[in-house]
């Protein structure tokens, strides 16, 4: 379990203004989002495609800042307090990286492909950070986010499909699921400048270090070029559709998902 110092008399923690540490109205009000459209979408209410595109959306919203959140928070306890400072413990999601890479991309990649696609990154002071444990944790804490959410969204389907709700509810639920265990796999990929590869960059030799961090900025293109290459493109998903027949994740139901999400289609 994880928590911040006390705050003293003058509102700071450790120098750092409690606002610092306040969820931002964006993420507040993407949740709202996320609460609303799934009431809508678990009664049927209004355009129900929409209604579960709104609720997909939100939701991976929302799990993308909690995974940038992950890393800055375990980053904060490892010793980078000006993390606080830079904005990334209030879940706004306009705080990582760009918008258009953070939050427009990822979305567009969701509703085309169905893929979980990485979204934005903290910017972690490295030297702030001693031992190469905690930069390994620091870098493990976002995709272990990614493995919760998956396990957490599998386990409500295979128990509430039968307590209630509208199909389409549950085939937003599950298409979540398995966009959570697509990031998840994705994440943990040993890729220059992503998080499988920051998990192993602090324990290589220098020699490899210096061929990593040539590589590290153009990691996301790396993702692509590897992805769009039919052969390692049917071996991911391969892996992805074993995993999830291994977590009980109805394959129909996230099929069903991605199709309703594609509300324009109808």
């Amino acid at each position: 379990m994880m928590g911040y110092d006390r705050p003293g008399a003058d509102g700071l923690v450790l120098g750092v203004p409690r606002a610092a540490f306040r969820p931002s109205p964006v993420f507040l009000g993407l949740v709202a989002l996320f609460a609303v459209s799934g009431v809508l979408t678990w009664n049927g209410y209004g355009n129900v495609r929409f209604d579960v595109f709104l609720f997909v959306v939100s939701g991976w919203l929302v799990s993308l800042c909690l995974h940038e959140y992950a890393h800055a928070v375990v980053a904060y306890r490892a010793g980078d307090r000006d993390i606080a400072h830079r904005g990334y413990l209030t879940l706004n999601p306009f705080k990582y990286t760009h918008p258009l890479l953070s939050i427009v991309l990822p979305v567009v990649v969701v509703l085309l492909g169905g893929i979980g696609l990485p979204g934005g990154a903290v910017w972690v002071d490295r030297h702030a950070i001693p031992g190469r444990l905690r930069h390994t944790l620091v870098s493990l804490a976002g995709p272990a986010t990614n493995v919760l959410f998956t396990l957490l969204l599998v386990l409500a389907v295979r128990l509430g499909t039968q307590s209630g709700g509208t199909v389409e509810f549950w085939a937003g639920v599950a298409l979540l699921a398995f966009l959570q265990l697509t990031a998840s796999v994705l994440n943990l990929l040993p890729v220059p400048g992503l998080d499988g590869g920051n998990m192993i960059q602090p324990w290589l030799n220098p020699q490899w270090r210096r061929m990593y961090d040539l590589f590290a900025p153009y990691g996301f293109l790396l993702l692509f070029a590897l992805l769009w290459n039919p052969r390692i493109g049917g071996w991911f998903f391969d892996a992805v559709f074993a995993v999830g027949d291994l977590l009980g994740l109805p394959s129909w139901l996230y099929a069903a998902g991605l199709d309703l999400i594609r509300f324009w289609q109808s």
